[in-house]
């Protein structure tokens, strides 16, 4: 079974969606629906698919501010405003099914909230915390900025284990830049994180803030901005050894946010975001006579600009998302929801 990561009136957000996209170009694949606007500065989403319902699905996405916070979106874009949560500086958020917790199960939301140097979890569909008010990471570390979380990804292991991958906005240049958590019950129904590795090469160009896990496949992806993806296991079982480096070429600044479409349990694409171009590169998921060898396909341009994060799922959820839903950040304090299928255009595979 494939694991899916996937304050105005209506009328309003119409006449929101329509202005901004006078603003695209022409070009450029359109979105479907233009958020609602955060307070200061969008940074990355992060689907929710209803296990019941998928046309009830949630979007959340981080307001990165110091009195910022976790919003949640309606499939039309519409801020629920009784489910936003206030964090300090929260950067990137992932999501995962089916953590247990005081005998029960819960979907959460992780997000990643720099300024506490701290993981914040809540309960998905209703925002609850589950945290006991945050989780302290990359505990000792001393270096300038070894501690400013930025990046976040979540493995479910075949066996249901849920891992928490992070990332910062500085780290060491000797493999250990990611830090990878075991989430699990503390004895009292909330969430406990025990380190279990350190992992991950770091050119140190810039930083790493784009992390992404393929649970089907098993591995996990990261930009090293300015360099390009690299690609490990995600179970810490299988060591940290570096499997591929790509997306390395053609890009105009950073490579930036990852997002991977599923044509079946084993087969799709990786889209990796050109963010200075305001397009997304996409390359090969299953690899192209080596399971490591993720060849360019084609760019996408999109409305965006200066795009940081992005998620994506590849099922159907409803009318407007027949073959599944790509959401990416935009600068100008929103994000855009795409249909798949304009996405793919003639190039890309549409699931039926």
């Amino acid at each position: 079974m494939i694991s899916y990561k996937i304050l105005l009136s209506a009328a309003s957000l119409a006449l929101f969606a329509s202005c901004a996209n006078q603003n695209i170009d022409s070009n450029s694949v359109k979105p479907l629906y233009i958020t609602e606007p955060v307070k200061f500065d969008t940074d990355d989403p992060a689907i929710w698919v209803n296990p019941t319902d998928p046309a009830q699905s949630l979007i959340v996405g981080t307001d990165k501010d110091e009195n910022g916070g976790l919003y949640v979106y309606d499939l039309k874009g519409k801020i629920i405003q009784e489910k936003t949560r206030a964090l300090k500086r929260p950067n990137n958020v992932d999501i995962a099914y089916g953590l247990k917790l005081g005998g029960k199960s819960f979907d959460i939301a992780v997000a990643a909230e720099r300024l506490t140097h701290k993981l914040r979890i809540f309960s998905l569909p209703d925002m609850q915390e589950l945290d006991n008010g945050g989780i302290p990471i990359f505990e000792g570390e001393t270096g300038l900025e070894f501690r400013d979380l930025m990046g976040i990804a979540l493995y479910t292991s075949p066996v249901g284990k849920i891992y928490a991958i992070a990332g910062r906005k500085s780290g060491p240049t000797d493999g250990t830049y990611l830090w990878q958590y075991l989430l699990e019950d503390d004895g009292s129904g909330k969430v406990k994180a025990t380190l279990v590795r350190k992992f991950g090469n770091y050119s140190g160009k810039k930083e790493i803030e784009a992390i992404a896990v393929d649970n089907e496949m098993g591995f996990v992806y990261y930009s090293d901005e300015q360099v390009g993806v690299r690609k490990y296991y995600a179970d810490p079982a299988k060591g940290n050894e570096e499997l591929a480096l790509f997306a390395t070429e053609g890009f105009q600044d950073d490579n930036e946010g990852i997002s991977i479409y599923k044509t079946s349990a084993n087969a799709g694409y990786i889209l990796v975001s050109d963010q200075s171009a305001n397009q997304f590169k996409v390359y090969s998921r299953e690899g192209d006579g080596s399971p490591h060898n993720h060849p360019f396909i084609t760019s996408v341009k999109t409305s965006t600009n200066q795009s940081d994060g992005s998620d994506i799922v590849s099922i159907p959820l409803n009318n407007d998302f027949k073959h599944g839903l790509f959401v990416a950040m935009s600068d100008d304090k929103t994000y855009h929801l795409y249909r798949w299928e304009d996405i793919a255009g003639k190039t890309l595979k549409i699931n039926p």
